[in-house]
């Protein structure tokens, strides 16, 4: 091979992988469905700086989460291992749970710490805080955080402002719990949030964290974890009353902004070309939100479910003069990004089983994913009934289908919670590449005897994998103890009334 032949080769080869560590921009979305952007179709919707990204960036067409619901999403996107493992399972955590995500798990921010990188946190946690605050950030591999432990429902809503002047938040939220606070590391130092100043706030520290790694020349790992399109949705006056779409479309708005912010600091510190910025979300739409909830396109049913509405996610992948612009249609899946950014920054992946996979060849080469397979499990999995249902190339298998509170007030009622557990055999089987509403099961509408075969397939691949996970402990199993729930004046009482301290 002529020399300059293997030059090139070589050249190439660093340039994919960086000579210099890049810096990781993680940005995650909270209740978003897959037909909420601009960029994935909503006409209403003003979302500039994601749709610039699409433009710009990868966009995907076949991303998963992990789960139909927070905690155990969370969980999975950050130690790239289903939530089973880990045992955050089943449902979400509360403010006083006694669980958490388990010390010894590692992290993306563990994974990157080793190799100088700067790590900070902003936003929703929704990972235990335990006693002392010990399941928070700061004890995850984070140096920094500032944000909500938890969703920010989780406590009494109905007297704050959620929009100024004076619009108090819509609905009651969770009664009974401390009123929702605000931490810096394992400090709170707001409480009740102020929502409408909380996004400057955000804007304000990730500006600073960016600039001051920059500066020192200390690739970082921001992770953003937004609470904006959650209910209850709120926003600042830089965007309350200014959108299209009412409540919800102010509230996406200003998350959109923030990622401007996000993006404006790293070209104002001449970083854009050295850092991977991935956007998704963490499960579907609260679809019985109506309006004040997202929109999961043409996805079936929504949050709390394992259809397409509940676990496919809008998905972008952003690197100026890396990543080529296009879309993709190969898989992928939040578990996929800590083993994908451990390659990027050449890091050392955890001993522990990972269920995720390096995406640098969908990524830089457009070539195929090497993930053919997602298994969803419910919001609470079990031994017994094992995942509910499989994807294999196009196909999608369901084993069980179970209906949701979350997806409530849609014409379909196969995703109402009064369409109880149902066992199906020989499973329902659709082809999500012509069909991805799941409307026609193929076993019916249009049988055909290669499908029995592609069944025998998938119920080979569910039965490996099945035989290969060990459930953890159930973290969220441990219950809740009120005297947990974080409190800015821990010896007040009556509480939770007492815990309120406005700086």
């Amino acid at each position: 091979m002529p020399f300059w032949i293997v030059f090139l080769v070589f050249f190439s080869d660093l340039w994919y992988t960086g000579s210099t560590s890049p810096n990781i921009v993680l940005l995650f979305a909270d209740d978003l469905g897959f037909g909420d952007l601009g960029c994935y179709g909503h006409p209403t919707s003003i979302t500039p700086n994601l749709d610039i990204m699409a433009a710009n960036g990868l966009r995907f067409t076949d991303f998963y989460c992990a789960s139909p619901v927070c905690s155990p999403s969370r969980a999975a996107l950050l130690t790239g291992r289903y939530q089973t493992r880990s045992g955050v399972y089943p449902g979400v955590f509360y403010p006083g749970s006694k669980g958490g995500l388990p010390l010894n798990e590692t992290t993306i921010a563990e994974v990157l710490k080793p190799l100088g990188y700067a790590t900070a946190m902003v936003g929703k946690w929704h990972l235990g805080i335990g006693a002392n605050g010990s399941f928070l950030p700061v004890y995850q591999g984070f140096d920094h955080y500032l944000g909500v432990p938890y969703s920010h429902d989780q406590g009494p809503c109905q007297n704050l402002t959620c929009f100024p002047p004076d619009t108090k938040c819509y609905g009651m939220c969770d009664q009974g719990a401390v009123l929702l606070p605000l931490f810096f590391n394992n400090t709170i130092i707001q409480q009740p949030v102020s929502f409408p100043d909380l996004v400057p706030h955000y804007n304000k520290f990730t500006t600073e964290f960016i600039t001051e790694s920059a500066r020192k020349k200390q690739p970082f790992f921001l992770y953003y974890a937004s609470h904006h399109t959650h209910y209850p949705q709120f926003a600042s006056a830089l965007t309350a009353g200014k959108s299209l779409r009412g409540r919800f479309g102010d509230a996406l708005m200003e998350f959109d902004t923030s990622v401007g912010v996000i993006l404006e600091a790293l070209e104002a510190s001449g970083i854009q070309n050295n850092t991977f910025v991935f956007f998704t979300s963490d499960n579907g739409p609260e679809l019985f939100r109506m309006s004040r909830g997202g929109n999961a396109g043409l996805l079936k049913c929504g949050k709390g479910t394992t259809y397409e509405g509940g676990m496919r996610e809008p998905a972008i992948a952003y690197w100026p003069g890396r990543i080529q612009p296009g879309v993709t249609h190969e898989l992928g899946s939040t578990l996929d990004l800590l083993p994908t950014i451990a390659a990027l920054a050449q890091a050392k992946l955890p001993s522990a089983q990972l269920d995720g996979y390096d995406m640098s060849n969908i990524l830089f080469a457009s070539q195929s994913s090497m993930r053919k397979t997602m298994f969803y499990y419910p919001v609470d999995p079990s031994i017994k009934l094992g995942v509910f249902a499989v994807r294999y190339g196009k196909y999608k298998a369901h084993y069980y289908t179970r209906g949701s509170s979350h997806s409530e007030t849609t014409p379909d009622h196969d995703c109402h919670i009064t369409a109880g557990l149902q066992a199906h055999d020989p499973p329902l089987l659709f082809d999500l590449e012509s069909d991805p509403s799941e409307n026609y099961n193929l076993m019916v509408y249009d049988y055909q005897p290669e499908y029995d075969l592609v069944l025998k397939k998938i119920q080979e691949l569910k039965a490996q994998f099945e035989e290969t996970m060990v459930f953890g402990e159930s973290q969220i199993g441990k219950g809740s103890d009120h005297s947990l729930e974080p409190c800015c004046n821990p010896q007040c009482t009556p509480k939770p009334a007492c815990c309120a301290c406005i700086p």
